[in-house]
């Protein structure tokens, strides 16, 4: 558990330290790609024998698995920590549970009034750390917001993920996330090459973009099955607010970048909310 939620904290951090090195969009095509190629040599065959039977529907839920989960997402992670730091970008991680809430309106379901006041305590610490302190001047960092919507389309990815039917094994699902990923990227890397971004490898972002696809989507995403399977969902969902804290550790000795007053009384708003939202969950 600790191994893979450090290797999901340290993308943040090589993220935000290859920043000048290579463009979000060339760092998020080069990293589902190389999942890609991993994948192929072992997932093919099923592939081959299990894409004629998916029905529309399954193509659709798949397809916004990718939007969600295998390209944009990612994108949106990689170009907010352009312009904030990886400290404030942890820390919105823990927001994750009252996105996928708020999702749950959207498609019905019935939250009572405890939860929503979860809801505002958690918005109430995001508001303090996007304004850096200042919720007087409304002026949000856009850095943060990009974190922030990378955080809404991952909690989209796991509510889609929960009602998928098709008949596909993990790394076969897996392998046409990152598949249907990179598809949607091609319009962000035609804007970026139209803005003069920075579109060829050098040795540090090539570096950061293995240990991403590597480190931080397959060996943590095998590890993340694993203690989902033997702690079950909800006491593996509970750990992932141990990230903002070894985020803002791996920020202080990598990057020396030291979290202010803010960020401490922010996370502390986030996760009461949770809490009290969670709470309000289980009881009902």
């Amino acid at each position: 558990m600790l191994a893979t939620l450090l290797l999901w904290s340290g993308n943040w951090i090589v993220a935000r330290a290859v920043r000048d090195d290579i463009s979000p969009g060339l760092a998020t095509v080069g990293r589902v790609l190389i999942v890609i190629l991993l994948l192929l040599p072992f997932t093919w065959r099923g592939l081959a024998s299990k894409l004629p039977q998916l029905t529309r529907r399954d193509w659709l839920f798949i397809a916004l698995l990718g939007l969600t989960g295998g390209g944009p997402h990612l994108g949106f992670q990689w170009l907010g920590l352009h312009f904030t730091t990886a400290t404030s970008g942890t820390l919105y991680l823990s927001t994750t549970p009252i996105f996928i809430l708020l999702l749950g309106v959207v498609l019905g379901e019935h939250i009572r009034a405890r939860q929503w006041s979860g809801v505002a305590i958690s918005f109430c610490g995001v508001t303090l750390i996007a304004t850096h302190g200042d919720p007087r001047a409304l002026s949000f960092n856009i850095g943060d917001l990009m974190a922030i919507t990378s955080m809404v389309m991952w909690a989209g990815y796991t509510v889609t993920l929960a009602r998928r039917r098709d008949p596909l094994t993990v790394v076969e699902l897996l392998t046409l996330v990152c598949a249907f990923g990179a598809l949607f990227m091609i319009p962000w890397l035609l804007v970026e090459a139209l803005m003069g971004m920075r579109l060829r490898l050098s040795v540090p972002g090539a570096l950061a973009v293995v240990y991403s696809a590597i480190g931080s989507l397959l060996l943590a995403y095998a590890g993340w099955s694993y203690v989902v399977q033997r702690l079950g969902p909800a006491r593996a969902g509970v750990t992932m607010h141990l990230m903002p804290a070894i985020g803002i550790l791996l920020s202080a000795i990598f990057l020396h970048e030291y979290p202010g007053w803010y960020h401490f009384v922010g996370i502390a708003l986030i996760l009461a909310g949770v809490a009290t939202a969670s709470s309000a969950s289980r009881s009902r």
